[in-house]
């Protein structure tokens, strides 16, 4: 390998090769278990660009998928503060000397909620693109989902 190629081939290497937003780096990753601290889900910049790029979308267009992938990231961040308060009910309960079933109930309905609010804002966000889109965006779209370069 040559010397001026290590550096990149490190850098795939590390992450998994393919573009960052397919591998949870800068502010990205398109599925629930990739990428940042927000438990994955749509970021904005970089999957905004790669849709923009590859559904030929106009201002007006790529505006409105902003704005509903942004509404959908913050659902996904504030499930992701949900499970961890979820997991620390848990360790609670189990920490306890008696097991309180009431206190136990309640962390699992909390996830069950959350889980629910997350389907409601993903049913939405598809929803919002379903409008947004043409047809032949619709038919790239759904290609993009059928083969995991877009994740939901």
């Amino acid at each position: 390998m040559f010397p001026h190629t290590m550096g990149r081939w490190w850098f795939a290497h590390k992450r998994g090769c393919g573009p960052p937003f397919m591998h949870g780096g800068h502010g990205s990753g398109m599925h629930g278990g990739g990428g940042g601290d927000d438990g994955g889900g749509f970021g904005v910049r970089r999957p905004l660009r790669f849709l923009a790029y590859r559904l030929s979308l106009d201002d007006r267009q790529t505006a409105e998928v902003a704005r509903i992938l942004d509404e959908l990231k913050t659902e996904r961040a504030q499930v992701s503060v949900d499970e961890r308060r979820t997991v620390s009910a848990f360790a609670d309960v189990l920490e306890a000397e008696t097991l309180d079933a009431a206190k136990l109930d309640e962390a699992a309905a909390a996830r069950v909620r959350s889980s629910e609010r997350l389907k409601n804002a993903a049913v939405t966000a598809l929803k919002g693109i379903h409008a947004v889109l043409d047809p032949e965006q619709r038919k790239q779209f759904a290609f993009l989902i059928r083969t995991g370069a877009v994740q939901l």
